[in-house]
């Protein structure tokens, strides 16, 4: 809040400095208008020049420099081969002008390979992080998935979203088909999740790649130019990044690193859902949707049984587990639990009702 008094004080000072010296020849309110308009300019300059880091601030300063000198090379060619006059004055304002631009445009860009921390002193402690980009694909913003994973506080560094990644989002919300139309909707959706998560920091950048066509090359390439990661569930998208260098986080390789880990030999109790593709096979599925096929189940679909785990693999389409159901155990399991049950009866008292004997074993009477 402070901050933003000084400034206002200063847009003001500034046109009341032009309203009472006149230095545009202009009117009055005039040159206030103006005066207000330039403190306005500086204001948003000073804005921006806080987002920049020390070392591109450094390398600013010192290509500005080299380019003024350099200017001031040229003014005294300039001076010596052209007479003097009005074409003498403009040739060397410009060349001014041109080598302060390019020394500060080429010294901010050159400015992250300075070391700061070698210089000691006030420098010392100029900590070296690098920002980390994490680039978004269209499928695993539609997923939705990412924005859980950034509300739980893995996710960090910064966001980008490309602008082309947007237009194809947008594409699918205004398709004629009712389902791409709600997937992109949902994807819409998933960004204003994401630009709610505090802890994440959203960036659209405006950078394309006018002579790629395919989106997906075009995020390899964004991710080479800002040497950031590529969050994607598309499996084609993994594998070519991957052959380009480019480091990919699959949401899909995550979802299965964090599936229960299950031994062979184990047991479980599983629903048989449907039956399998080879004989006698039945189908199961696990809370977090890993398959199970289970051998010798095909005539309990429909039932809970218990299995034992034969073996377990591991694919890019996720994880699946091979189990065996023991048909002769589970009879003599059902076959004792009945023998328990006609043999032992209790009385509402809890004690056991003896049976009275036969005829033939009575006594004589």
């Amino acid at each position: 809040m402070d901050l933003i008094l000084v400034r206002f004080l200063f847009v003001i000072f500034v046109a009341v400095t032009c309203f009472l010296i006149h230095p545009f020849g202009l009117t009055p309110r005039l040159d206030a208008g103006v005066g207000a308009l330039i403190g306005i300019a500086i204001v948003l300059f000073e804005w921006r020049l806080r987002l920049v880091s020390l070392k591109r601030l450094i390398g600013a300063a010192i290509g500005s420099v080299l380019g003024i000198f350099g200017a001031y090379l040229f003014a005294l060619v300039i001076r010596n081969s052209i007479p003097a006059g009005n074409t003498q004055s403009f040739l060397q304002i410009m060349v001014m002008l041109l080598m302060a631009y390019v020394g500060l445009i080429v010294g901010a860009n050159k400015g992250d390979l300075l070391n700061l921390s070698a210089l000691g002193g006030i420098f010392g402690g100029e900590k070296q992080s690098k920002k980390s980009y994490k680039i978004l694909d269209t499928s695993v913003i539609i997923d939705g998935r990412i924005a859980d994973i950034a509300e739980t506080g893995f996710l960090d560094g910064t966001i980008v979203i490309p602008q082309f990644v947007l237009r194809e989002l947008q594409l699918v919300a205004d398709s004629a088909d009712s389902l791409k139309r709600n997937r992109g909707r949902r994807g819409l959706d998933i960004l204003q999740r994401l630009q709610k998560v505090a802890s994440v920091q959203i960036q659209i950048v405006e950078d394309d790649f006018p002579a790629v066509r395919e989106v997906d090359l075009k995020l390899i390439e964004l991710a080479k130019l800002y040497e950031g990661k590529i969050i994607t569930n598309d499996f084609n998208l993994n594998k070519v990044a991957q052959l380009q260098g480019v480091e990919v986080l699959n949401i899909n390789e995550l979802a299965n690193s964090l599936k229960p880990i299950v031994l062979p030999g184990e047991t479980m109790k599983v629903f048989i859902l449907k039956e399998g593709k080879e004989y006698n096979q039945g189908v199961a599925y696990l809370d977090d949707g890993t398959m199970v096929v289970v051998d010798n189940a095909r005539k309990m679909i429909g039932k809970t049984i218990d299995i034992s785990v034969t073996s377990v693999l591991q694919t890019t389409a996720g994880k699946m587990i091979f189990g065996k159901w023991d048909e002769r155990a589970a009879s003599r399991m059902e076959q004792r639990a009945a023998v328990v049950m006609t043999t032992v009866a209790t009385v509402p008292n809890g004690e056991p009702k003896k049976t009275q004997p036969a005829m033939a074993d009575r006594p004589a009477e």
